[in-house]
């Protein structure tokens, strides 16, 4: 049996990127002391997310556009060592344009990375879209990384999954509901939408599933926390709660995935000619 620790993280994040790197050494030394070999860290942790989710570019310049082969990933990388890491940063990308990027690194380098696709609100004033979903391999297995929105899509999980991903990654910057909010953030429903994404997502595919998200507050967000480990029936072997912490569970993967699937297989028993709506010529 060859067991994987791993963690996800609840956590408060800035524009400032000296205070970001600091508290992401300080994660990485807590997690590596417990024996955490897959470690993922929020949206936006380098630099920040969004002041605000309304049409209003002019609060702030957002946070610092980073590249994926700079100086600050370098850093990321060389702070993981042994560890596989994987954290949210606004991307520079090298068509000019500013991306909501996920990067996956260890101390060899960039192992993957992943620009948000689905959009919420406003956000598309402020970022690019990415435009594809893929899982590639790191030292503890084949890894699917999404952020936030894009897992409120089942087929953004099932695209990771048909590519041979055994953990889904989501970071997120997931903030309690707009209006009608809960005093208590434990009974947010946009807190409820979250956990609900997080169980699905890993039910349907069968597959572990590690959620980081924002805690705290930034600008007009109150982020519900609650990063959590999912196995793949579903069940939740860690989670934090809606304070900021570390969610940490062990698994054997491999074993997890085998006995999930073994009666019912969800990716082996799909139906994908059925799957056409009547009169469309692609699903």
């Amino acid at each position: 049996m060859t067991t994987l620790r791993m963690a996800a993280v609840a956590a408060e994040f800035g524009r400032d990127l000296e205070d970001a790197f600091a508290t992401v050494e300080r994660l990485i030394k807590e997690a590596r002391a417990e024996g955490v070999r897959l470690l993922a860290l929020p949206e936006a942790c380098l630099g920040g997310y969004l002041l605000s989710l309304d049409d209003d570019t002019a609060l702030d310049e957002g946070p610092p556009a980073l590249a994926v082969d700079g100086p600050e990933i370098r850093r990321l990388a060389a702070m993981a060592g042994e560890m596989t890491v994987v954290a949210g940063y606004c991307e520079a990308g090298g068509d000019g344009l500013r991306y909501n990027s996920v990067v996956c690194v260890s101390g060899d380098g960039v192992l993957g990375n992943h620009r948000k696709v689905h959009q919420p609100l406003s956000e598309d004033a402020s970022y690019a879209s990415g435009d594809r979903f893929h899982a590639f391999d790191t030292p503890v297995g084949r890894i699917g990384m999404m952020i936030c929105y894009d897992k409120a899509f089942p087929e953004s999980a099932r695209a990771l999954a048909l590519d041979g991903a055994q953990i889904g990654v989501c970071v997120s910057a997931w903030p309690g509901a707009r209006t009608n909010a809960s005093a208590d953030l434990a009974e947010d429903r946009w807190k409820r939408r979250f956990d609900l994404f997080d169980r699905a997502r890993a039910l349907e595919n069968q597959i572990v599933w590690l959620s980081a998200n924002q805690a705290g507050t930034f600008g007009s967000l109150r982020f519900v926390g609650s990063a959590k480990v999912v196995d793949p029936g579903g069940e939740i072997l860690a989670d934090t709660g809606v304070t900021a912490g570390t969610a940490v569970a062990e698994l054997d993967v491999a074993q997890a995935l085998q006995t999930a699937r073994r009666s019912m297989g969800h990716l082996r028993d799909r139906r994908p000619d059925a799957y056409t709506p009547s009169g469309a010529a692609t699903a």
